[in-house]
């Protein structure tokens, strides 16, 4: 008989930037962490000090990779660093940039929470959390097989509505649960694979 054994994927957002500092639709744009996003950077790192993985995975955006480095400091067992942007930020299109307050002003918070809540709204130019999710279940289908193959925990350093749709595959969350969820900076989700 063979034995069974669990391994762990540990994903967490990347620390605060600039542009959620200033409350700006972020999207593919590329801000720098704050100084609280550092701060929150390490949080995440002391939080995973004691576990164990080989693998890694951000986006190619440096909130993701400045993210992961502070956790990586306690982890020279770590050798595979992978980039994979079907994890990145939800792409706001036009929207990038902006200033939340701006959009509200010009067209109205039920706009702007639709745009920002809705499953199935795409802002212009940008994604809707339903083609988020498309590429988010693509990394899935084939993460479970790295880390069957790897035998491996893995760490991912992601964003927030990426881990949100992310959750809604790993938890078989629905829409509304999905789309209801507040996506901290210095928390780590794990979910337990069996191999």
């Amino acid at each position: 008989m063979v034995k069974k054994s669990y391994f762990s994927i540990y994903i967490f957002r990347h620390g605060e930037t600039t542009y959620n500092r200033d409350k700006r639709f972020t999207g593919f744009h590329d801000p720098r962490l704050t100084a609280l996003g550092v701060k929150q950077a390490r949080i995440i790192g002391r939080k995973l000090k004691n576990k164990k993985f080989r693998i890694a995975i951000c986006t190619s955006l440096q909130r993701s990779r400045r993210t992961l480095k502070e956790v990586l400091k306690y982890h020279k067992e770590c050798t595979g660093i992978l980039e994979d942007d079907r994890i990145i930020e939800r792409n706001y299109g036009s929207l990038n940039g902006i200033l939340h307050d701006e959009y509200i002003q010009k067209y109205g918070l039920d706009s702007f929470t639709k745009i920002h809540r809705d499953f199935h709204t795409q802002p212009p130019e940008g994604e809707s959390f339903a083609m988020v999710e498309k590429r988010v279940r693509s990394f899935v289908k084939d993460l479970i097989p790295l880390i069957r193959k790897e035998k491996s925990n893995i760490a991912i350093s992601s964003h927030g509505n990426a881990i949100r749709l992310f959750r809604k595959i790993m938890e078989k969350a629905s829409e509304k649960e999905a789309c209801s969820w507040v996506i901290p900076y210095d928390k780590v989700f794990e979910y337990k694979i069996l191999v």
